[in-house]
């Protein structure tokens, strides 16, 4: 059984009268990617300061880790690391310096972690250069590492990849993915660079004006989002059978609302057209279908 690492319950915030969040209903699970996608103003960032304990709920409860109430929270949250927008950094200090610094203001005993830490996040070979000599990448990798220095099992980044440029992309892609698979870290994830956050996330959790949309996983969304010929007929039981047995294909799946989703033949839609037709079939729609995770998200938000 899954182990529940965040739950929200009728979560909510308000300020000055501007509903924020609401009434949020949200369960994550151990070892996951989440990727957490809104449009500006969505409620993403009170999300994770609500989590984080950088604000409070108006109404409602979080849980970490299967406890909730304040003092109890307090305790889970050590267990948590976190990196919001850019990350404060001392810029006349190294990297090592600025990680051993926070290594004392958090009374984290160990100072073997800020060596590890450092090599984990690839900062190991900086050495005497002063953070402002470093790339936005480099900045960004450090801020990670701060988050990281208490060995967390549960790790949120706002915007990690934010101004970074098409290689310092992939490389956080990668240390995002490298913490999940080799330390088990479950992440949640906010970016709005959806067509990245697809490559990386294994699940996704959609915002919209406050609003919990959808939450729904990496297959899940192929499946909702895969190409196919997207065909509406009069009769789609007669549609499925002749599908199989004039094109001999079983690829295709019928849909609640009667149409059929046909995955193969992509490059034959004139052959498919020809034997529906044939077949006495009355096609009342014939196209092309299949959404990025950017259509995907607008289409569920009203968007074009």
């Amino acid at each position: 059984m899954n182990e529940t690492v965040l739950e929200t319950k009728e979560l909510t915030k308000k300020y000055r009268g501007t509903l924020a969040l609401d009434h949020m209903n949200l369960t994550m699970q151990r070892g996951e990617i989440y990727g957490f996608i809104g449009e500006n103003g969505a409620g993403k960032t009170t999300t994770i300061r609500l989590i984080t304990g950088l604000s409070f709920p108006t109404e409602g409860q979080i849980s970490l880790f299967g406890k909730s109430g304040e003092k109890q929270l307090q305790k889970q949250r050590e267990r948590m690391g976190c990196m919001v927008e850019t990350p404060a950094l001392y810029k006349n200090m190294t990297a090592e310096q600025n990680l051993e610094a926070q290594r004392i203001q958090r009374g984290i005993p160990d100072k073997e972690c800020v060596i590890e830490t450092l090599k984990l996040v690839g900062l190991s070979d900086t050495g005497k250069k002063s953070v402002r000599h470093f790339s936005l990448g480099m900045r960004q990798r450090l801020g990670i590492a701060m988050a990281l220095l208490n060995d967390p099992e549960f790790l949120i980044l706002d915007e990690p990849i934010n101004g970074l440029d098409p290689s310092g992309i992939v490389e956080m892609r990668e240390l995002m993915k490298q913490l999940n698979r080799e330390k088990g870290i479950t992440l949640l994830v906010s970016s709005h660079n959806l067509s990245e956050l697809y490559q990386t996330a294994t699940r996704y959790i959609l915002l919209h004006k406050g609003r919990l949309l959808e939450e729904l996983s990496q297959k899940e969304l192929e499946e909702k989002c895969k190409r196919h010929i997207a065909i509406q007929t009069n009769d789609a039981a007669k549609t499925a059978a002749t599908l199989e047995s004039m094109l001999h294909t079983t690829n295709f799946q019928v849909m609640p609302d009667s149409a059929v989703r046909l995955y193969d033949h992509l490059d034959k839609t004139e052959d498919v057209a020809r034997i529906l037709s044939e077949a006495g079939l009355l096609v009342t729609n014939f196209s092309l279908a299949g959404d990025s995770l950017e259509d995907y998200f607008l289409h569920r938000i009203g968007g074009r």
